[in-house]
């Protein structure tokens, strides 16, 4: 598995990110477990999760993604083999939202706790805070970096202002600065990423691993109908896809992925692989047919016709 560099953290992923935003919700204990096994067994290492997965449940109270994680850490002893990355500053039940030092500071030894492990390879402001100031936040990070409980942070939907500004603190104050974005990008979303953040990543050194990588599913070309959301815990975010660009980007990925023996989803994610700010698309599975096939995607090689005719077809 060829391992790309995180920014400037000096952790090193391969170029997909398993999603765990399913750990305890649409996948349970058992089926988690499996994915995880079959997801390193096979080379990968790079985990992504949060504190507040899945509060959105019915009687869940957020956390219960990272306990899965926990839970398969202690059975299996793979700490050492994977790249871990969790995230603060969302609502999170019990302890509020935003991106103050105390709740920094508070939810990092929650998710410790969870994750039964003794650092986080990755922390994630996942939600900027315009409240609180960029200084503040920062300084919180930087004093987890020291003690050892973090090894590199992240920023997950920040504007691109919002993040030079960051980065400019963190330069100037001798702080850990931001090592990786996570935004929202895929062939269907690839605005504002390309005009604005991509641009600032570049200019950084930063890493990229955006999530929605198959825009909830539509990429894998299930849902080409509104009928075909109906049952489906993502279909109301799949609807906004179905219009003449979203079909038209559907027929590309089929006519790809026949000429290459690959799969819609496979070809949408080679595609992001291939995007020369991109370090890891993050994309989640609740099968081991659904990961095999995203695993897939690290293995196909998008000729310069296949990427143009998704260019093309994605374009706004």
């Amino acid at each position: 598995m060829q391992l790309r560099p995180l920014g400037r953290s000096g952790l090193q992923v391969a170029p997909l990110c398993f999603g765990g935003n399913v750990f305890g919700w649409t996948a349970d204990v058992a089926t988690s477990h499996a994915l995880l096994d079959r997801f390193v067994d096979a080379g990968f290492n790079f985990i992504d999760t949060a504190n507040v997965y899945s509060s959105w449940v019915p009687g869940h109270a957020g956390g219960e993604s990272e306990s899965v994680i926990g839970r398969w850490l202690q059975r299996t002893g793979k700490r050492d083999r994977v790249v871990i990355a969790t995230k603060v500053g969302m609502q999170m039940p019990g302890l509020g939202a935003g991106l103050k030092r105390a709740t920094i500071e508070r939810s990092v030894d929650d998710s410790l706790r969870r994750l039964q492990t003794d650092r986080i390879d990755l922390y994630y402001a996942h939600v900027d805070d315009a409240g609180t100031p960029l200084d503040e936040t920062l300084a919180a990070f930087d004093g987890l970096v020291k003690a050892g409980k973090v090894r590199a942070i992240g920023a997950s939907n920040f504007s691109a202002e919002r993040l030079e500004q960051a980065l400019i603190i963190s330069a100037r104050d001798g702080l850990a600065r931001f090592e990786c974005l996570q935004p929202q990008y895929n062939l269907a979303d690839r605005e504002p990423c390309e005009s604005t953040l991509a641009p600032v990543c570049a200019r950084h050194g930063l890493g990229v691993a955006n999530y929605y990588a198959l825009a909830s599913g539509f990429l894998t070309g299930k849902y080409r109908r509104v009928e075909d959301t109906a049952g489906h815990a993502r279909g109301g975010r799949v609807k906004q896809y179905l219009n003449p660009r979203g079909l038209r980007i559907l027929d590309a990925l089929d006519a790809v992925a026949q000429r290459l023996h690959g799969t819609p989803a496979a070809v949408a994610l080679a595609w992001l692989m291939s995007r020369p700010t991109i370090t890891a698309p993050i994309a989640s599975a609740t099968s081991i047919a659904q990961l095999d096939e995203l695993l897939a995607a690290t293995r196909l090689t998008l000729d310069a016709d296949a990427l143009g005719v998704l260019d093309a077809a994605s374009a706004l």
